[in-house]
């Protein structure tokens, strides 16, 4: 708990995530990430400076066989004395062939939690990405999309007034797990059926792979995120 908590903070803390004033929705799906997120953020608007509210909102996709227990995160979210609710989305994955469910899914969540956040009057949204998480996504964004990008731990969005967070961008997913067992927090009632359908469980393998190879593997590839040494990649000619 103690890495867990000291690299949450390093990570509000060194990508400036938190400002006075702020009113931050968070994205609760009910998944260990997002629990401790919640946790994490409500006892840090605790603090006296920056002060800053929070409120938890679940998404609950109504085609996608996966259940979440909704009483479960209202008292989890009333012990820690911040608002909660429950809002419904849908998706139809007939009319994008070429997206997978996993991301039509994602991007109507996401655009749920936008105009849930400008109707509560809260400025960013906070997902629970973790360390992991980005990782993986660069990774995938490398091996599937041939491009160099990830998801940052602040994006400022171009089309809504609001910014997305990610808390947990320096936290160990195996720290999360430790505290999920800690606290006895309940798995979903329904897991996604598509889940393990976006080549992540591969990547995610990959990872780990590179840790056996290198301890400090997770460590170069996020620094080697801001030391891109432009001079050393080949340029088309213009």
């Amino acid at each position: 708990m103690a890495r867990l908590q000291r690299r949450f903070q390093k990570g509000v803390t060194d990508y400036g995530l938190i400002d006075e004033g702020d009113r931050i929705l968070i994205g609760l799906s009910g998944g260990k990430d997002s629990l401790a997120l919640t946790e994490l953020l409500a006892r840090r608007a605790r603090v006296w400076k920056p002060r800053f509210e929070v409120m938890a909102v679940h998404v609950a996709m109504t085609n996608i066989g996966y259940r979440t227990d909704t009483g479960f995160l209202a008292a989890f979210c009333q012990g820690l004395g911040i608002p909660f609710r429950v809002a419904e989305a849908t998706f139809d994955a007939t009319g994008d062939t070429r997206k997978s469910p996993c991301f039509l899914c994602s991007w109507n969540r996401r655009k749920a939690l936008f105009t849930l956040a400008q109707e509560a009057g809260c400025n960013k949204i906070a997902l629970g990405h973790h360390m992991d998480d980005i990782l993986e996504t660069m990774l995938m964004n490398l091996t599937y999309q041939g491009a160099f990008s990830t998801m940052p731990p602040l994006l400022r969005m171009k089309k809504f007034p609001l910014s997305i967070i990610r808390p947990l961008c320096l936290v160990h997913e195996e720290d999360i797990a430790q505290l999920s067992v800690l606290r006895g927090w309940p798995g979903q009632l329904e897991r996604c059926p598509y889940e393990h359908d976006s080549g992540r469980a591969a990547i995610k393998d990959i990872l780990h792979r590179l840790e056996e190879l290198n301890p400090e593997a997770r460590y170069s590839m996020w620094g080697a995120m801001t030391n891109v040494q432009n001079d050393l990649l080949p340029h088309p000619k213009p």
